[in-house]
């Protein structure tokens, strides 16, 4: 078996409100749109959809037991974008297991965390 892409689905009750925060304060890029369903690129095998619930025959778990995480290159980074688009971002955390991290959460109370590895000191 060979997996070309993966492909994550939130289905929400909240589902405009939860598309303007992926498309136009995460900026993120459509690969395809319909009335009930949206398709991002997270990159060139990841995908993140979000279906509207009252539409389909999935229930949504109101972000109940989902964390959607993200590596990027520069923790930093990601921490002043999320600032610039008013996301009001926590401090950036250092995790035991050699990571910095920052959790937001979106409108459907979906967790995304956004992590890049410590710099280990030589």
């Amino acid at each position: 078996m060979d997996i070309k892409t993966t492909n994550t689905i939130f289905y929400c009750r909240q589902w405009k409100e939860t598309v303007f925060f992926y498309k136009t304060q995460l900026g993120l890029t459509v690969t395809c749109a319909h009335p009930w369903f949206v398709e991002f690129t997270l990159n060139g095998a990841s995908r993140l959809s979000i279906a509207d619930e009252a539409r389909t025959s999935m229930d949504g778990i109101g972000g109940k037991g989902i964390t959607l995480t993200l590596e990027v290159d520069d923790i930093e980074e990601a921490h002043r974008y999320l600032s610039e688009v008013g996301l009001n971002p926590p401090p950036i955390r250092e995790h035991a297991w050699g990571a910095r991290v920052i959790h937001i959460y979106d409108p459907e109370g979906n967790r995304i965390e956004f992590w890049s590895p410590a710099i280990q000191a030589p």
